[in-house]
């Protein structure tokens, strides 16, 4: 797990033993953890006119101060568990409009993060494709910055591309594209390399989880998602596999340990399938 979501997690247990607590959607984007969150009593409220306790949490992945003013205004205390990084990319994007750029966020536009990054403006662009960014407007000044989770490669892609398109417009890139992320990247592109099989754990939901599975099958034919250490199938792998594992951020340790755990069963189960080589050689059948 990155750091953002360690605290966001360990905040709202301390919320939660001072009294019942409601977070504004899903902590972070995985069903372990908030499966976890549930068990100790917390509540999942999609709105704040929808909680049922005094407070309510910010998620991990940040909400704009109007929404935050709204929860307040409706007697609700609030505690934000915002990533500091989430942080980082509100105040960049906060000083590119004071500064009279017109914002442009890269990101997925109905992804929590965007939405927070997006509650505040009263007129903003949300690009993810190389199309998104055809169908911008010419705008003489243009302030981008990216949802946090973004590939850095495809965040400079864009910014290069909104140049191309706009020629006579002043572009200015904030990165805000989170450490963890482009350490993770780069790391699964190494893995990637150097592997038969790669598999990715996280939630379903996790941008950077699905990021992470894009990035692995650039790089290797055999990529899988698992969510636990249920969802692996031994029919996935040959003996002689060499199998490498990366995760998400929000992936708790104990879910990658058992997916590890059960990769080694499976790899030294004595009724495993037989290996490419001895199909190929015609010496074994299953």
């Amino acid at each position: 797990m990155c750091f953002g979501v360690r605290d966001a997690i360990v905040l709202a247990h301390e919320r939660a033993r001072q009294g019942p607590l409601s977070i504004l959607g899903g902590l972070v984007h995985n069903a372990t953890v908030i499966h976890d969150l549930q068990a100790r009593g917390i509540r999942i409220a999609e709105r704040a006119e929808d909680a049922r306790t005094p407070e309510v949490m910010i998620t991990a992945h940040g909400a704009s101060d109007r929404a935050k003013v709204g929860a307040r205004a409706l007697g609700l205390r609030v505690s934000d568990a915002t990533c500091p990084l989430v942080h980082r990319a509100h105040r960049a994007l906060a000083q590119l409009v004071k500064a009279g750029f017109h914002p442009v966020i890269i990101g997925q536009r109905d992804h929590v993060e965007v939405r927070g990054l997006t509650g505040d403006l009263d007129a903003f662009d949300v690009v993810l494709s190389k199309a998104d960014v055809a169908g911008l407007a010419f705008r003489p000044r243009l302030g981008v910055v990216s949802q946090t989770t973004q590939p850095i490669n495809r965040v400079r892609e864009r910014v290069r591309q909104m140049r191309e398109r706009f020629p006579a417009a002043e572009v200015r890139f904030v990165d805000t594209v989170c450490q963890p992320t482009k350490q993770r990247q780069q790391a699964a592109v190494e893995l990637a390399h150097c592997c038969d099989v790669v598999v990715v754990i996280g939630g379903a939901a996790s941008n950077n989880t699905r990021e992470l599975v894009a990035t692995c099958s650039r790089h290797c034919g055999r990529v899988h998602h698992v969510q636990t250490a249920s969802d692996l199938r031994p029919e996935w792998f040959w003996a002689e596999d060499t199998v490498g594992i990366t995760a998400g951020t929000s992936t708790p340790d104990r879910v990658i340990d058992e997916v590890e755990r059960v990769l080694g069963q499976h790899a030294d189960d004595a009724e495993r399938p037989p290996s490419r080589r001895e199909m190929e050689a015609g010496i074994a059948t299953v």
